[in-house]
């Protein structure tokens, strides 16, 4: 296990390389000079020539580069235009809003997700199994933004249970010590705080987790399928082990690899795709932080916020593959 972890943190180098490349090359495509495009057509010339400077756009390519990654391992991405702060201390609120969103989405999507295949499975073709396999084909085939402003309309505006929009109640913040509001409320003991936290969750999560539910419904009921017409699952059977058993005990461990493999690039795809979700119910994530960058031209933050995710995509995918291992340790690459 030690040899395949280092194995595959060995193969992150050229992964992260190859990020940080893609990331960089971010301002040298635009068109023209970058610092003009940034600064706009009413710029001076000595502001666009202090911008190149700050930037180091005087600089050769490959010298550029090589600052930028220096920066990078120095934990600095950079100032942002618009605000004037430093980018690497401006975007951990928004990151940690967007995982507590992400948290209750996959947590959503995979408790209502594994139960509805294994169910599935465990009732094919009957009316529970058609009906859930219907569900899941609305599911993946529903656009998040109709989705989302369908329970606006229904949840919040016709019959008011829960909350359209924000993280919390304005009037009356919490005060922050891990930036998990549901954690922090709990850390001070304040239950209806964090009730109320959990309700602004509820209609974001249902948005966001609904398209990695109806996937992980339809590869846990595929999955289980295929196990549970293995030999094994024969002879547990015959040694007159009960239906709850075989399937919670014998068959869900085998069945669980390709499902962690939808969850994990699930997982990935929510943090980099909540744009949408955060937008319509103007969640302050990293989606929003980069939608605002890309509406001012803010072309250090749209850079170093799409590194970030990328980063956190890969992490996550390392962290399934372990996984692998860890469940069937047969597993060698």
């Amino acid at each position: 296990m030690f040899a395949y972890t280092m194995r595959r943190l060995l193969m992150l180098i050229p992964v992260l390389i190859g990020m940080t490349l893609l990331t960089f090359s971010i301002v040298h495509l635009i068109p023209g000079n970058p610092a003009q495009v940034i600064l706009g057509e009413q710029a001076s010339e000595q502001e666009i020539l202090n911008l190149q400077e700050t930037m180091g756009l005087n600089e050769p390519y490959v010298v550029q580069y090589f600052l930028y990654v220096g920066d990078l391992l120095q934990g600095d991405l950079g100032t942002s235009l618009r605000s004037k702060a430093e980018i690497s201390n401006e975007i951990v609120p928004y990151i940690i809003a967007t995982f507590e969103l992400t948290f209750f989405a996959m947590l959503f999507a995979i408790f209502v997700g594994v139960n509805a295949g294994i169910i599935s499975a465990w009732k094919q073709n009957t009316w529970f199994d058609f009906l859930a396999m219907l569900f899941a084909l609305v599911g993946v085939s529903m656009p998040i933004f109709w989705l989302a402003l369908m329970e606006q309309l229904v949840f919040a505006q016709e019959l008011g249970w829960l909350p359209a929009y924000g993280r919390q109640n304005s009037r009356d913040p919490i005060a922050t010590i891990t930036g998990f509001y549901v954690l922090d409320s709990l850390i001070h003991l304040d239950f209806p705080r964090a009730f109320t936290v959990l309700k602004h969750l509820v209609l974001p999560s249902i948005a966001l987790g609904t398209i990695p539910m109806a996937i992980i419904a339809r590869m846990t009921r595929s999955s289980m399928l295929e196990v549970m017409r293995s030999d094994y699952i024969r002879t547990v059977r015959a040694k007159g082990s009960g239906q709850f058993l075989v399937i919670y005990k014998h068959a869900l461990k085998n069945a669980t690899i390709p499902v962690l493999t939808v969850i994990g690039l699930q997982t990935g795809v929510l943090l980099g795709g909540a744009i949408l979700t955060e937008t319509i119910f103007s969640w302050p994530g990293i989606g929003r932080y980069i939608f605002d960058a890309i509406n001012y031209r803010d072309y250090p933050v749209i850079q170093s916020g799409i590194l970030v995710i990328a980063f956190i995509f890969v992490i996550i995918n390392l962290v399934v593959d372990l996984l692998y291992a860890f469940i069937d340790p047969r597993i060698k690459y």
